[in-house]
């Protein structure tokens, strides 16, 4: 087994081994109701970095060339996280698990740690799994507890079969891909609403948003390969404020599954239901734009009551446990 560094853009034999012991691994690892990744958003993660810093991609290759494990590391590049990063993905291929791969992989990503001055990394892992043993042993810990929610897209839209009525002054608006220029400043400042959302014992600082980073962080999913859609909820009294928002990706265009991002309401029009609201026009949107979508899926942090209550309303499940973990070097 030697520890190897994927070039970028990746050969397709790289992103077919890869893509192996991610399959294999989440088919072992998680319920059979969680979709696997697929190949398109793969070969996307392995070509494109995340607009917010720098990724390390390490495999351990056996001798015929096949890969018995990976890792990705994202380096933070903004001014306010150089000291930081987050561990995207460690995995290893069960047949080749307990040889003792996960523990090489570790190290090489140490040294890259160290190498460029990092002092902590993070993260997510499902609770109660060979994951959370594993990072336990290496000294992770525990920082901000949280739970993969699943919402049913057809039942949802049958229990609230139309978005609610806005208060007066308030009008939904909807955009595919990146941010209209016409929105973009007023989409970045609800973005910095996000700064009161819980963030536990995370050693990693929030990073103002602008229109320039919120077109990148949508363009990265695009560039991958994936759809990024948004529903907004705007303010005329404002100028047309972004008084809430709510974001779905499809990593993939063939997912079935889609993951929502952020849901924000900005601190002036708290109260008003526009949560609930933007969340359910997105349910109108997706079901138009992509009707090959069945399901919808969040992370919450456990202490974030107000998001909880929304999408328990909206017919959201608790599909199971997880946590950002992290260890400081």
């Amino acid at each position: 087994m030697t520890i190897t560094s994927l070039s970028v853009p990746p050969a397709a034999a790289s992103v077919d081994a890869w893509h192996e012991v991610l399959t294999a691994a989440h088919t072992h690892d998680l319920p059979a109701g969680v979709p696997a990744p697929g190949r398109v958003e793969t070969e996307g993660k392995l070509a494109r970095s995340s607009a917010s810093g720098r990724t390390v991609r390490l495999a351990a290759t056996a001798p015929d060339g096949s890969y018995d494990g990976v890792a990705s590391l994202l380096l933070f590049t903004d001014e306010g996280n150089r000291h930081t990063a987050f561990l995207d993905v460690l995995a290893v291929h069960p047949r080749a698990r307990r040889r003792g791969v996960g523990a090489a992989l570790w190290e090489a990503v140490r040294a890259e740690l160290t190498a460029d001055g990092r002092t902590s990394v993070s993260t997510l892992l499902e609770l109660g799994g060979s994951g959370e043993e594993f990072a336990a042993g290496l000294g992770f810990g525990n920082v901000l507890p949280l739970g993969w929610y699943v919402q049913n897209v057809r039942e949802a839209l049958e229990a609230h079969p139309q978005p609610p009525e806005l208060p007066e002054g308030y009008a939904y608006a909807q955009w595919a891909g990146v941010v209209p220029d016409a929105h973009a400043d007023a989409f970045a400042e609800a973005h910095n609403a996000m700064e009161d959302a819980p963030s536990g014992d995370m050693d990693e600082q929030v990073t103002p948003w602008d229109a320039e980073r919120v077109r990148a962080a949508a363009q990265v999913i695009l560039d991958r390969g994936g759809v990024i859609l948004s529903s907004a909820v705007l303010h005329a009294a404002s100028g047309d404020a972004v008084a809430a928002y709510t974001e779905l990706v499809l990593r993939d265009p063939s997912d079935v599954r889609a993951i929502q991002y952020d849901t924000v309401v900005t601190p002036a029009h708290r109260g008003r239901g526009l949560g609930r609201a933007v969340k359910r026009h997105m349910l109108g949107t997706v079901s138009v734009a992509q009707p090959g979508i069945r399901e919808v899926a969040t992370t919450v942090a456990d202490d974030n009551g107000p998001m909880l209550a929304v999408n328990e309303g909206l017919g959201y499940r608790r599909e199971r446990t997880a946590a950002v973990f992290q260890v400081k070097l």
